[in-house]
Formats: structure tokens, sequence, C-alpha cells
């Protein structure tokens, strides 16, 4: 069993930053993709930002530049760096592990960027 538990969201103004953690439990982290999703009021669920277990690493186009994303394997935790925030990223951010046919999710964390 894997249990995701994500921390550092908050309340930011435009043009702050924020940095997520997603610490996992288990054994498969090394070897598991993990992902940034993200689900504004009223939206669906997106996908911010990926890396794979070798460290390939893919954004959705509109967070290029914006944000980073990042792993270290001997914490099993993968963070977003998130930079420049603008309102419209206001929304549940969730960490997202995969592996084989796996998959599992965290809890969320509520970031609120300000105007």
């Amino acid at each position: 069993q894997v249990h995701l538990v994500e921390s550092g969201g908050g309340l930011v103004q435009a043009g702050g930053s924020l940095r997520l953690s997603c610490a996992a439990s288990g054994s498969i982290f090394s070897g598991s993709a993990m992902n940034w999703y993200r689900q504004a009021p009223g939206k669906q669920r997106e996908l911010v930002a990926s890396i794979t277990s070798s460290g390939i690493i893919n954004y959705a186009d509109s967070k290029k530049g914006r944000f980073t994303i990042s792993r270290d394997n001997a914490k099993k935790t993968v963070y977003l760096q998130m930079n420049s925030l603008k309102p419209e990223d206001t929304a549940v951010y969730y960490c997202n592990l995969k592996w084989r046919t796996l998959e599992y999710w965290g809890q969320g964390t509520q970031v609120t960027v300000s105007s």
C-alpha cells in the first residue's frame, strides 16, 4: 500500500512562489512515475507536470517556465516549485503515483493566489 501526503500549499499573492512537496510511503517510489495534477472549482482535474522514474520531465504547456518538478528518491518525495503564480493557478493540487497498473492519489493541498 502506498500513501501520498502533500504539503506546502497556502495563500500567496500574485507573482509569488510556493513549493509543494509530496512524501510517499512504501517501496515502489523510485520505480514510479510521479505526477502533479490540479483541480480548480468547477473544472476538470488537469495534469500540471510529470517526472518518470528515470527523470524524464514533461509540463503542461501553460506551466513551462514557471513550474519545476523534481524528485528525491532517497526521501521518497516529489516537489513542485511554482513561481510567478497567477490567480488562475488557484486550485487543489494533487500528487499522483503510477507504477505498472497501480495508481495512487494524495489528499490534495489547496493553493490560493490572490490578485
